[in-house]
């Protein structure tokens, strides 16, 4: 494979297991960096760079995935953009969700055809994650039959959404930590009823922030899909799709 994002080192390629780029965007325009993995998943295609796995927060958004979603939103469009919260149609998996400041967000641009899994494995993997997550703050998460991501009882703690074209994926999995909780009430959550959405600082009872959650996520996605990671600045990722 060639690697047109900055070189790899000699330590990491002696290491047998698949190298893989971690960055961290920080806070992130969700527009811009939709764009951002469409551009990378092409690339990834195209074997011009390694699996790539982004890592960032939103401003409020809502999205809604292939199955649609706007008879799940409970309030007006017009209602949303007073409030300055955009509405995006976008093609991963789901329904209608909301992303915000305070969830921690990760889109992995990965040919999973080449990493030999299943969509149902890669999902898991996914869920897998935020629930190793939870469980280093004491939390119990767990899946649930009704919709995938991570619960805690009844109340969902974590979502995911997926988008694979030509054996890439692109969107993946939001764990809320410590965003405000309110703009779910201004919808179904990915189309269900009776749901509370909860955070990571809620099911704690003390107040958890991002940057102690990412800690341990390098190590966690080492361990799960099994690479060995070279951390990348954002200017060095806005460059390699120039």
């Amino acid at each position: 494979m060639k690697h047109r994002l900055p070189g790899v080192p000699a330590s990491v390629a002696e290491n047998k297991q698949p190298v893989a780029g971690l960055v961290d965007l920080g806070l992130s325009v969700y527009r811009a960096t939709y764009n951002l993995q469409v551009a990378l998943a092409e690339k990834r295609k195209n074997g011009e760079i390694e699996d790539l796995f982004l890592v960032t927060e939103h401003p409020g958004v809502f999205t809604l995935g292939r199955r649609g979603g706007r008879e799940n939103l409970t309030v007006s469009e017009q209602f949303l953009e007073n409030r300055g919260i955009p509405l995006v149609h976008i093609e991963r998996g789901g329904d209608i969700t909301y992303h915000g400041e305070g969830q921690l967000v990760l889109y992995p641009i990965i040919h999973v055809r080449q990493s030999g899994l299943s969509v149902s494995d890669y999902v898991f993997l996914l869920e897998e994650v935020m629930i190793r997550l939870a469980a280093r703050f004491g939390v119990t998460a767990v899946r649930d039959a009704r919709n995938h991501g991570v619960w805690v009882l009844n109340k969902k703690l974590g979502s995911v959404g997926i988008a694979i074209r030509h054996g890439v994926s692109f969107h993946g999995l939001a764990l809320n930590v410590n965003l405000l909780l309110e703009p779910f009430s201004w919808v179904n959550p990915c189309g269900l009823k009776g749901v509370e959405m909860t955070t990571l600082s809620r099911e704690c009872g003390r107040d958890v922030t991002l940057s102690m959650v990412k800690m341990y996520l390098k190590d966690l996605l080492s361990d799960l899909f099994q690479r060995q990671f070279i951390e990348y600045q954002k200017d060095q990722i806005d460059g390699s799709v120039q």
